[in-house]
């Protein structure tokens, strides 16, 4: 099984970086260039279908996966690899790719958006039973959302979906985020036995990597709303299943990917404190400040993945420590962002 594991991983990654490639060149079909305005940090014209690459390679990823267990096991033990539940995640993230591709292409409003977003959590909530039903406080207890659960997974679902799609405004940053967030949540459900997690964390991280070398900066091409907004609701629903079946609590998520979360859920806050409309692309983000002040963009991606590196290692720390200590994990990442926003 693992060499399955890795012969599926390696070809996904080789598929990413070869569509990526193809996707760079003027002579695709899918060659829609993002010009740079007064409120991007790109100053040439570049390809934004760059998500086609990521989303596409996870999908022949998967299929390649399914039909090689299929081959190696009775049909029963294939399927189980990846349940009702995984292709629920992977269809209805299939809509969103499509739509937002439709969207990078010709242009939807922020309204169509939103309502496709929000129908297709709702669809997976309903479909799928995904529901987060409680977080876990250290030294408190377990808090249960009870008839709010599906409630709030809709909600969650949407606003990961968004929030990527905000934080994908820098050479190489989203890409290395999904690298090593879903890597992460690839190793944990390895931990966890938990085959359906593990199969799409650790393809889509492989995914993200072959798209990467063609997004480091400067980058050749970018994520686009196709792959930025599909990583984050998938991201979402991983995170809800991980929590679910008791792979992890809520807080090494939110841990592993609080660079993103915390940026642009505190930057939305202070915009809406400002009145701002906050549907419309700025330039407020930590990340952007720090361009916007003379950072390079190599420089600043390097400083965030340093940031993603610590946060993946206080995730871990979390994840394996002793419940009196988890407290103490929480203090320190605490620690480390207050730093960081004074900084």
């Amino acid at each position: 099984m693992i060499s399955l594991y890795v012969g599926t991983v390696v070809a996904t990654f080789f598929m990413a970086y070869w569509l990526a490639m193809r996707l760079c060149e003027s002579s695709s079909r899918l060659y829609i260039l993002d010009h740079p305005n007064k409120r991007s940090l790109h100053e040439v014209p570049t390809p934004r279908t760059g998500g086609v690459a990521i989303m596409g390679a996870l999908y022949l990823g998967v299929l390649l996966f399914w039909t090689l267990s299929w081959t190696r096991s009775s049909p029963g033990e294939s399927m189980s690899v990846l349940d009702s539940t995984g292709w629920w995640i992977l269809m209805v993230t299939g809509v969103i790719s499509v739509v937002s591709l439709v969207d990078d292409r010709w242009g939807l409003s922020i309204g169509v958006r939103l309502v496709v977003h929000l129908l297709a959590a709702i669809l997976l909530v309903t479909g799928s039973g995904l529901v987060l039903s409680s977080v876990k406080v250290p030294l408190l207890g377990s808090i249960s959302f009870g008839w709010i659960a599906a409630s709030i997974t809709v909600v969650f679902l949407v606003w990961m979906a968004n929030l990527y799609n905000f934080m994908d405004g820098m050479d190489g940053f989203a890409g290395g985020m999904t690298v090593v967030g879903c890597g992460l949540l690839g190793y944990l459900a390895w931990q966890a036995h938990h085959p359906v997690l593990c199969v799409i964390a650790i393809l889509q991280s492989s995914a993200a990597a072959g798209f990467l070398v063609h997004n480091l900066p400067p980058a050749k091409i970018f994520m686009g709303d196709v792959g930025s907004i599909s990583t984050g609701f998938l991201v979402a629903a991983l995170i809800v299943l991980g929590c679910r079946d008791g792979v992890f609590d809520l807080w090494v998520p939110f841990i592993i990917f609080s660079p993103f979360i915390l940026d642009a859920t505190v930057t939305l806050i202070g915009r809406v404190f400002r009145r701002e409309r906050v549907w419309e692309a700025h330039r407020n983000h930590y990340y952007q400040r720090l361009v916007v002040g003379g950072w390079s963009h190599g420089r600043t991606v390097a400083v965030e993945y340093t940031v993603m590196a610590l946060c993946g290692c206080l995730a871990l720390l979390y994840q394996y420590a002793a419940v009196a200590w988890r407290s103490v994990v929480l203090g320190a990442w605490v620690l480390l962002f207050i730093f960081l926003a004074l900084a």
